[in-house]
């Protein structure tokens, strides 16, 4: 059944005043978007959204208490709304390890991207589904969410419905959106439309139309912040700023009883089980190498392997797949007009890229993306939310040192490799050879609880093959034992830097060679084994920032300043990777 306005009108008083008590026991959050958005959601979760198959994410994610206070009326499985913004309780902006809570939202723009990926998502995987959005004045003006939403325009998602609560302020005042924030979306190739926010006759009549439309939507709702209160149409009914009579007064005018028998029969209905795709890898034989190959190479050829034999994976590029090798010879581009393949052209859109993907990650879809090391810079926020989300995305970053060479210091990575390994929960790996590459490549593919990051070189370096009875699962082995069993010094190593501390070690008969795939695999190692491997004089060598390695190395050779134009191969010796020169400081502290 569908309800009329006047039930929808009692529903969403008793969302309030649930949505209210919240803020009220908490003393903290947000208010205003209670009072001027309550009757959107509520059209949306009582007539339109089938649980289980449709989707809705919240990008306004600081009205968490509204929608916690919706999901709670609706049936889902929710925590007590008392506890909000309590130690253990309901966090204060949605997290996706709660039922009914899609997307983890806060950081303005993110929950857009993250509707673009679901309604791509149902695209891909076949479903007749919708994905709802419901964002604010903050989301529109973040650029993740025009990135995200010019691409679904692209792909004509038109099983997106972008919902903007158009209150026309923000914490500091007036809303800096465009001047023409719908002749914007119109040029993105969204079908527009406008309506009354607290209006459920023309919320219901476009959101019928919207659900019919051959491409995506956005549908303006004219509102007033803090509706109702003496703030109402004030920056400061944004947060938490009316006096605690009047939250009281509110929270007992909205109060229903029959509205709240009306959301019974919103939470006695069924609910769909979400489908989601199972990854399996496939054993592969691998090719004969030549001596001198580049990591980026060496996981294109694995990757290819990886899909040629049947692995159910979606790689996507930010416009620079022949660089990243994420396209391989069994990619077929997913477009408007075909979404059965398995590559995405994201265009140059790395931060879009990184919040599309974690909602294809949420429906449990196998993805990759990639880019330069360089420019991870502009996707963090997203690598963020999906290590917080415990989303196992794939990101694939090439270029990964000053051995980018001529493009100059505006492509080479100098503090992105440590800033990754400073993200809780995301594992990083930069491989020194195929065994490395299939190894990171199939902990990535079979994790679920780790976004994970793998970082290769774009140059070409000698292959230092990983002994037989190395322990890859440990994160950093000895790759290159001392010659006489008396280890004094041991270099640890990453990437394309394990070739030069082997050549190094060499010259002597007490250094041996840690190669570190892996520092967050290897930080979780028991005592004995770091101390196994870890002997002597311990010195990191890697092409970045130096500071990760003094949690474990007593000295590391890194950069600690700016790259410069020129042929990788002077660039690496002038910043301090020269044999010739460490053996010396070697043999004076030896």
């Amino acid at each position: 059944m569908k309800f009329n306005a006047k039930q929808l009108q009692q529903m969403s008083n008793v969302a309030k005043s649930y949505a209210l008590g919240a803020v009220l026991a908490a003393q903290s959050g947000h208010v205003g978007i209670i009072l001027d958005a309550a009757e959107i959601m509520t059209a949306v979760f009582a007539n339109h959204l089938h649980r289980g198959v449709d989707r809705f994410v919240l990008s306004a994610g600081h009205g968490s208490a509204l929608l916690y206070s919706v999901l709670k009326l609706a049936g889902y499985n929710l925590g007590e709304l008392k506890t909000f913004r309590k130690f253990g309780g309901l966090p204060g902006h949605p997290e996706c390890c709660l039922d009914g809570v899609d997307a983890t939202t806060g950081p303005l723009g993110q929950g857009v991207g993250n509707a673009v990926g679901f309604a791509l998502s149902q695209k891909i995987r076949g479903i007749r589904a919708h994905t709802y959005c419901l964002c604010g004045d903050g989301d529109l003006m973040e650029g993740v969410s025009f990135e995200s939403l010019s691409l679904a325009g692209r792909l004509k998602l038109n099983n997106l419905i972008v919902l903007w609560d158009d209150n026309r302020l923000t914490i500091d005042g007036v809303a800096q959106t465009d001047i023409d924030v719908n002749a914007r979306m119109r040029a993105l190739g969204f079908n527009v439309m406008s309506v009354r926010g607290n209006d459920f006759s023309s919320i219901e009549q476009a959101l019928d139309r919207a659900e019919k439309s051959t491409c995506p939507v956005f549908i303006q709702c004219k509102n007033i912040l803090g509706r109702d209160s003496s703030l109402a149409d004030k920056s400061a009914a944004h947060g938490f700023a009316l006096k605690e009579t009047e939250m009281i007064e509110l929270i007992s005018r909205y109060a229903d009883g029959e509205g709240l028998k009306l959301w019974s029969v919103v939470a006695r209905r069924s609910v769909a089980d979400k489908a989601r795709a199972v990854t399996a890898l496939p054993r592969v034989r691998l090719p004969k190498l030549p001596e001198h190959i580049s990591s980026r190479e060496l996981s294109g050829i694995y990757l290819d392997l990886l899909m040629r034999g049947g692995a159910k994976i979606i790689t996507g590029s930010a416009d620079l797949a022949d660089n990243t090798r994420v396209k391989t010879s069994v990619s077929k581009d997913i477009s408007a007009n075909n979404f059965n393949g398995n590559y995405i052209n994201y265009g140059v859109r790395e931060h879009g890229m990184g919040a599309i993907m974690n909602a294809l990650a949420t429906d449990g879809l196998r993805v990759v993306g990639s880019t330069f090391l360089a420019f991870s810079d502009y996707m963090k926020p997203a690598i963020r939310i999906a290590a917080l989300s415990h989303l196992p995305v794939v990101y694939v970053f090439t270029h990964d040192s000053i051995c980018v060479g001529e493009d100059g210091p505006t492509h080479q990575p100098i503090e992105q490799l440590p800033s990754l390994r400073l993200i809780p929960n995301l594992q990083v790996f930069r491989p020194c050879n195929m065994t490395e590459v299939a190894h990171s490549w199939n902990t990535a593919l079979t994790d679920n609880e780790h976004p994970s990051a793998i970082i290769l070189s774009r140059q070409k370096f000698k292959q230092i093959e990983t002994p037989n009875d190395a322990d890859l699962k440990r994160g950093g082995y000895v790759i290159y034992p001392a010659e006489n069993g008396r280890v004094r010094v041991t270099l640890i190593a990453t990437g394309s830097e394990v070739p030069l501390a082997v050549e190094i070690a060499s010259r002597f008969k007490n250094v041996q060679v840690v190669s570190m795939l892996s520092m967050e695999i290897f930080r979780t190692q028991d005592l004995s084994y770091k101390n196994k491997i870890l002997r002597g004089c311990v010195i990191a060598i890697e092409a970045a920032s130096p500071g990760n390695w003094f949690e474990i190395a007593d000295a590391v050779i890194g950069i600690d300043k700016f790259g410069a134009s020129g042929d990788s191969a002077t660039l690496y010796k002038e910043y301090g990777f020269d044999a010739d020169k460490i053996v010396k400081e070697i043999k004076r502290y030896m």
